[in-house]
């Protein structure tokens, strides 16, 4: 597999805007308080675990999409809680630790985010294999892999800072 820039030019622009939102991610929950990773300062809203959770188990679905499920990563928990539709609670003891939610969010992410450069312009290119709503909304792998590690991945990671402020520990570094 090639891994030039020229042939890879997709997976690289789709790098930079997943390499932000790891920084990002980094900043927001690094200040927050293991003990409060799962509060509820208002109701309805989404708290940094579900956010983190839900943000987590899409770095393998991602791999797969690339054709490189064979980098995917070991799980510690299911997507029975983060997956979408599932409602945010206050911790009753179904979500994991913060250190498991932000070490698994960042091993996933880490993995794609290297392998991004090294996966063919082409399989971008490729239909994107998920159905409904999703396909209709991005009917290529690129638009799927880059709506996942961009936009999707801001849109929650901003659920997080509205969070912080709500919560009172005002906006990240």
């Amino acid at each position: 597999m090639s891994t030039s820039t020229a042939s890879n030019a997709t997976g690289t622009m789709i790098a930079s805007s997943l390499a932000l939102s790891l920084r990002y991610t980094e900043s927001l929950v690094s200040t927050i308080p293991a003990e409060r990773f799962c509060e509820m300062p208002t109701k309805d809203m989404n708290h940094p675990a579900f956010c983190i959770g839900h943000l987590a188990i899409y770095a393998n679905r991602v791999l797969d999409m690339m054709g490189r499920g064979d980098l995917r990563i070991e799980m510690p928990f299911t997507d029975e809680h983060f997956k979408n539709g599932v409602p945010c609670v206050a911790q009753d003891g179904r979500y994991p630790s913060k250190e498991v939610l932000c070490d698994t969010f960042f091993k996933g992410w880490r993995t794609v985010l290297s392998t991004l450069p090294t996966v063919e312009d082409g399989v971008f290119a490729r239909e994107n294999p998920a159905e409904g709503r999703f396909k209709e909304m991005f009917p290529t792998v690129g638009g799927a892999v880059n709506f996942l590690g961009g936009g999707h991945n801001m849109m929650h990671l901003g659920q997080v800072s509205t969070w912080r402020r709500a919560a009172g520990l005002g906006s990240a570094d």
